[in-house]
């Protein structure tokens, strides 16, 4: 993604010793078929640049590439995967799919406003763009807006977990994945029986959310035994999964060039250029610092938290703002206490995936504008916490940090789709889902960019 080289050099993953309404159209859902496409036959062959290499501007080059496209990635930094997908919380959650954005969200941010280890913290700030995105927050907390969200969501996210692994099917990627499915815990009865509701919607939209008693949930996670924090029970949908998105991404990549995508590492992005009525030149400067004017056919913006930056220019204004999350990597040290199954605190907002010999931990946003700086208070947090429920097993000792930026949107819908320049599209804004959505919003844009109809039922953007 396109900033400054020094700003890339920032070192934002480290270790330390803890003692120290916008335009859209809805198109219907079809039968899944397809998923993995072979070039068109007779269609014609367009140069198109995506922009950012994280994961979801690799799966929207892969899935360009199939379609027989020549395809360019830039990426400011030196390899995929870098930035939001470096190492976040790893669940493929279509279970994740109830929106930030509900009734009783105000009255909650509210009571955590000034609380350091807060699990959502607002840093009020001078910034229009931070109130502006308060407000549309706002207006996405009615009841009606919450559940029209979520059952877009859901739609969304199934159909990207199928063609995920229909991606895998066909590449044989390795990721440390886990097919177990992600168990939602509950310590207070009052979350508990507010999930029942939850997840009887999501079952509507076709996604089989359970619920679990408490001694169920122990049974599907023997792990959560240890908890220093009684468990009155759960939600377990056994058809999500988890997984390492920057592994992920990095073997996607290797794939995308060896069908010859090329990728443009440590090439900043300056600017986009209108001429006349449409987009298609982006100027970028290497890391020799020479200035280079690339054009294309197409271009599609997969910039995440930075994509309002680029487009503001150009007179698009995007209801994205970046929220700031917390991981920990921890080693596993004896397996026999670290859990197996993805698991979601919803006291804590904490989720929890097994990669191979790790633990994953991660949560809380922050909305402090694009500030990369750990906080210590944070990630003592996620330390504590996690300790409280799986005190065995790991070695918290040797606990690696980073904070990564979600591009967050006021109800959690990423923009997919067309701007009002013909050769400009979007595929931003997924929020804490990107690992999640970003197989079928890669599908998704490459039928819209092909003038196909997509196979999902979801509000995409034209002529934002």
């Amino acid at each position: 993604m396109g900033c400054c080289k020094a700003e890339e050099k920032r070192r934002i993953f480290a270790r330390f010793d803890l003692s120290q309404l916008r335009g859209r159209i809805c198109f219907g859902r079809e039968n899944l078929h397809g998923i993995i496409a072979s070039p068109v036959r007779g269609a014609q062959k367009m140069k198109i640049i995506v922009l950012g290499a994280g994961v979801i501007g690799v799966t929207t080059a892969w899935f360009l590439a199939q379609e027989g496209h020549d395809v360019t990635v830039i990426e400011r930094a030196q390899e995929p995967a870098r930035e939001t997908s470096y190492a976040n919380g790893g669940q493929i959650s279509v279970c994740h799919a109830e929106p930030w954005a509900n009734p009783k969200a105000p009255w909650k941010t509210l009571q955590w406003l000034g609380e350091e280890d807060a699990p959502l913290l607002f840093r009020l700030k001078l910034d229009w763009n931070q109130w502006r995105w308060g407000l549309r927050f706002l207006q996405q907390c009615t009841k009606a807006k919450a559940k029209s969200n979520l059952q877009n969501l859901v739609r969304l996210g199934l159909y990207s977990r199928d063609t995920l692994q229909s991606v895998r099917a066909q590449t044989g990627v390795r990721y440390d994945q886990r097919t177990e499915g992600i168990l939602h815990y509950y310590t207070e009865q009052a979350e508990y029986e507010a999930a029942i509701p939850a997840a009887a919607l999501m079952r509507e939209v076709g996604l089989d959310r359970q619920v679990k008693t408490a001694a169920e949930c122990l049974m599907i996670e023997p792990a959560l035994a240890q908890s220093r924090r009684p468990i009155v029970g759960g939600t377990y949908t056994p058809s999500d999964e988890s997984g390492d998105a920057r592994q992920f991404t990095n073997e996607l990549a290797d794939r995308c060039a060896a069908m010859g995508v090329q990728f443009r590492y440590d090439c900043a992005i300056e600017a986009l250029e209108r001429i006349g009525d449409d987009v298609k030149t982006v100027r970028v400067r290497s890391a020799e610092n020479d200035v280079e004017r690339l054009n294309a056919d197409q271009i599609v913006v997969c910039l995440g938290s930075y994509s309002p930056l680029y487009l503001q220019p150009l007179g698009i204004t995007l209801d994205i703002y970046p929220a700031k999350g917390y991981s920990a990597t921890i080693p596993v040290v004896d397996p026999e206490f670290a859990p197996t199954v993805s698991l979601t605190d919803d006291g804590y907002k904490l989720v929890f995936s097994r990669l191979g010999d790790r633990l994953r931990v991660a949560g809380t946003a922050e909305f402090n504008g694009y500030n990369l700086d750990l906080n210590e208070i944070r990630c003592k947090a996620l330390i504590e916490r996690t300790s409280q429920i799986f005190p065995q097993g790991m070695d918290y000792t040797r606990a690696e940090f980073w904070t990564g930026l979600r591009p967050a949107t006021p109800g959690n819908l990423p923009y997919i789709g067309q701007t009002r320049y013909a050769s400009l599209w979007l595929n931003t804004g997924h929020g804490t889902l990107g690992w999640t959505e970003c197989c079928g919003s890669a599908k998704a844009i490459t039928d819209l960019i092909s003038h196909r109809k997509p196979e999902v039922d979801y509000p995409f953007v034209v002529g934002v």
